[in-house]
């Protein structure tokens, strides 16, 4: 059967012809993978073909070249560059040629294609014609609308998939050329223009030389300013977007431009379509991140004065307050009920918040007019912009500025609760929440918070909760910040105590609410929950919550005798579920924080252990991560009593460690063998061989995802400070393990961020495994090590070196080298003697304001010398 048939049945609304074809291809594919590429770039390139197969042939012709997935990802790369020279080129020739097709599927599919083969191509120094095969497109005489649109389109593609570094500055300066060239109006048509207004923000990255030069940065930007200004829409569209991301790119050079940049965005705010407008306003929420980066930098006021601060937001300030307060009047009907809505008066409101931070306390004078004015006006729209407005602009100025405001307005809002409509009480319970978050503290010199406000504050707040379900959601929101700025204060005389049971019942009740199929309103009232448990003060609420412990087991108890006939049966018994084994993790920890309180653990410990177990028997992994993380606080709060529980849980633990598919259960798999390691101590031996035989396969899979990797050179650290010298096994396989990660350590890419904190994580990872091992042998096995001092040593100085290393780190690295000298003693004197560099580590943590790494740096001087003197 020829291809084309088979990309055809492979899209039939019947089931069994579809899996036939399916099958078919899949065969095709593994028996020849380089032929069924060709015939894949044949079929998308050739106009007698169905533009159905054409389409179906291209998306597989990209997902043989691309995956989301790293490691599937890697496994297609290397399978490309395995394809025979000749075969590529045939390939790479189709899709160019297909750039000119009749069908516009056809061309943009193939101008996709192409930018994933560049990047695998480009960064190899292979197709280093395609630029040039691409501008010729463009420059030909002859060359049809669609062939310069989807040649733009590839262009702009390319620059999406393929780093800076990797092209020459001439073929930048050329590509640059064409994508301006193909913006002019006189010359093109709109879908060329579009296409090369999209490509130039792709290319933007590339042009910092372009920007360099004064000349060809004023083309640039004089381009696109009036691009901006298109008769078509989507054209606009994409040269705000443009201007937006410039903004942050080039924000320092900017200054000339900025008079026609305000004038630009000021008009498509006020008059222009809500899409350019949303641009418009993203442009100024740019240069405020740009503004507050620099502040962050360079630290308070410093930052203003500095070279690289423009100062264009407190400029522009009399004339773009005005401007974005204007916006929040532009609300719509249903905006309340939809959390994914974005539109004028949303953009406008988190502008104002940027804004506010970026200039501190001189926005308030130009804010509070607006506020006061449309307070208490009729229309319910001034009425939410004027709460917005105010709810927008708390962070960033001082307490001192706002706290006389917000005690003065906080009648008016708590009035503002009873309002008619339903918008207003929705933004009106945001802006108290964020009151509450970003002003209020136990310990602060201007409480906004007293005595005598806080009775009206929890009645409002109490009726208000039982609102409609986006109020509700803000009110459990509100509750949430209330109680966790009181966790600063004299945890035994907190002014929230008398309203926790009110509190406690009306988040249950809310939990339970059957007038909503609002999911978010269940997860927000238990977490608003486990938050008022976080908080309060242990002893006067104790018998609260060992109340609360048995409610909540009895919730989760009824949750195992739902009737389950659906799917979505299935997945709200398991929200429940996750939800209410959250709250039992909380509870758990705050009775373990005191003797006193573990005695009402130990009561419900059976009980709820048999809970978990069953909850585990549902089988869904979200519920996995949320029983296991329980089950890690349980084993903490009961200690060497959780042995009891240890036979029957160990068979999911182990299920656990082994779903790497789900790397998240993994992962929390792993911090819970830590929790059991440190409750039952040499208790859990008889589970070690099968605990470390599942984590040494779990570091060889190729497939688990790199983040657990970290926790599990951890996790053998508390297994050998739990067992000591029966540890002495497993050295053969944990060294091996332990020193390849540290090799691997100094191959990781120091310019990727990411790379940089798995580095830093690994590193403390491995730090931590040798710390624990060499406190578990200290009393009787301590030779096994001495071999491995000198690599540790050498492993450590690298660290050291690091530049880029985290305080973290820095902890983990000292505290080893004090393990290394307490454990080892005379037989590293030799060691320490020769090697110099943990000096210069221990003045560089006598001189940080960490208290804890001062300490730790104090007891690793304290053992070297012990050594040294030995």
């Amino acid at each position: 059967m020829e291809i084309t048939q088979i990309l055809l049945s492979a899209q039939s609304p019947d089931g069994q012809i579809r899996t036939l074809a399916e099958a078919n291809l899949k065969q095709f594919q593994e028996q020849s993978l380089p032929h069924f590429l060709v015939s894949l770039s044949v079929e998308l390139s050739s106009e007698q073909k169905p533009p159905e197969s054409r389409r179906l042939a291209g998306i597989i012709l990209k997902n043989s070249l691309d995956a989301k997935d790293t490691v599937r990802k890697e496994e297609l790369i290397q399978r490309w560059v395995s394809v025979d020279p000749s075969i590529k080129a045939q390939i790479k020739e189709s899709l160019l040629r297909t750039l000119g097709s009749t069908v516009s599927e056809a061309r943009h599919t193939s101008s996709q294609v192409i930018a994933k083969v560049a990047s695998i191509e480009i960064p190899r120094h292979e197709w280093q014609e395609l630029i040039g095969q691409l501008l010729n497109n463009m420059t030909r005489l002859d060359a049809p609308a669609p062939l310069k649109q989807a040649t733009l389109e590839a262009l702009g593609y390319v620059c999406e998939e393929v780093s800076p570094q990797d092209l020459e500055q001439a073929q930048v300066n050329s590509v640059l050329t064409a994508v301006v060239q193909g913006m002019n109006q006189a010359e093109h048509s709109s879908e060329v223009r579009l296409a090369a207004v999209k490509a130039l923000y792709n290319a933007l990255d590339f042009a910092q030389t372009n920007f360099d030069n004064e000349v060809e940065r004023n083309f640039i930007m004089k381009v696109i300013c009036e691009t901006a200004l298109s008769k078509e829409l989507e054209i606009r569209q994409a040269a705000f977007e443009c201007l937006v991301s410039i903004a942050s790119t080039y924000y320092e050079f900017l200054e000339p431009y900025m008079q026609t940049l305000f004038d630009l965005t000021a008009n498509a705010v006020r008059g222009d379509e809500e899409p350019v407008a949303l641009q418009a306003i993203e442009f100024w929420s740019s240069i405020c991140d740009e503004e507050i980066q620099i502040q962050e930098e360079f630290g308070g006021d410093e930052g203003g004065s500095s070279s690289l601060h423009s100062n264009f937001v407190e400029k522009a300030l009399p004339l773009l307050v005005p401007l974005m307060l204007e916006t929040l009047l532009k609300q719509e009907e249903d905006q309340d009920q939809d959390d994914g809505v974005w539109n004028l008066s949303m953009a406008g409101g988190t502008c104002l918040g940027l804004v506010a931070r970026t200039v501190g306390d001189a926005i308030v004078s130009l804010v509070m007019p607006f506020v006061e004015n449309n307070i208490t006006k009729g229309e319910w729209r001034s009425r939410e912009a004027a709460t917005f407005a105010f709810g927008s602009i708390l962070e960033g100025p001082s307490t001192e500025k706002l706290a006389p405001l917000v005690q003065a307005g906080l009648d008016f809002l708590l009035n503002a609760m009873k309002d008619q409509n339903s918008h207003v009480k929705d933004t009106t319970a945001w802006t108290l929440g964020r009151i509450f978050e970003i002003l209020h503290s136990g310990t602060s010199e201007y409480p906004v918070l007293t005595t005598t406000n806080l009775p009206r504050i929890m009645s409002v707040l109490l009726v208000s909760i039982r609102d409609s379900p986006n109020v509700a959601e803000k009110v459990c929101g509100a509750i949430y910040f209330l109680a966790q700025g009181f966790e600063d204060a004299d945890s035994n005389s907190s002014m929230l105590t008398p309203y926790l049971g009110d509190v406690v019942s009306a988040l249950l009740s809310t939990a339970d609410r059957a007038d909503t199929s609002n999911v978010r309103l269940r997860s927000s009232a238990y977490e608003t929950l486990n938050e008022i448990i976080r908080c309060s003060g242990t002893p006067e609420t104790s018998n609260m919550i060992a109340h609360l412990l048995l409610e909540i087991m009895n919730r989760l108890s009824k949750t195992l005798e739902l009737q389950i006939a659906s799917s979505e049966d299935r997945e709200k018994q398991s929200d429940v579920q996750a939800l209410l084994c959250g709250v039992l993790q909380v509870i758990l920890q705050k009775l373990s924080n005191s003797d006193e309180t573990k005695s009402i653990i130990l009561q419900s410990a059976d009980q709820m252990m048999t809970l978990f177990l069953q909850v585990f028997a549902c089988r869904s992994s979200t519920v996995h991560e949320e029983a296991m993380l329980a089950i890690g606080a349980l084993a903490y709060g009961t200690g060497p009593e959780f042995a009891t529980y240890m036979q029957e849980f160990y068979k999911y633990l182990e299920m656990g460690l082994q779903n790497f598919e789900e790397y998240q259960v993994c992962s929390i798999s792993v911090g819970v063998v830590g929790d059991i390691c440190r409750a039952l101590d040499d208790k859990v031996l008889p589970y070690c061989d099968g605990i470390m035989s599942q984590l040494l396969k779990d570091l060889s899979n190729p497939v688990l995802h790199r983040s657990v990797k970290p926790p599990i050179f951890s996790c053998f650290g508390d297994i050998a400070l739990a067992i000591g010298e029966h540890f002495e096994k497993y050295v053969p396989y944990v060294m091996p393990m332990l020193q390849g990660a540290a090799e691997l350590c100094s191959q990781l890419d120091i310019n990727d961020d990411d790379m940089q904190e798995y580095g830093n994580q690994l590193r403390r990872g491995i730090f931590e495994a040798y710390s624990g091992i060499l406190q578990g042998f200290k009393r009787s096995t301590a030779a096994v090590m001495v071999p491995y001092a000198s690599p540790l040593l050498k492993f450590i100085e690298a660290v050291v070196r690091d530049k880029n290393r985290d305080e973290e780190v820095t902890k983990a690295a000292v505290a080893v080298i004090g393990d290394l000298a307490d454990t080892l003693g005379p037989d590293t004197k030799v060691l320490f003697k020769d090697c110099t560099f943990h000096m210069d580590l221990l003045g560089e943590c006598f001189q940080s304001d960490n208290e804890q790494l001062k300490e730790t740096a104090t007891w690793t001087k304290g053992m070297i010398y012990r050594v040294l003197v030995s």
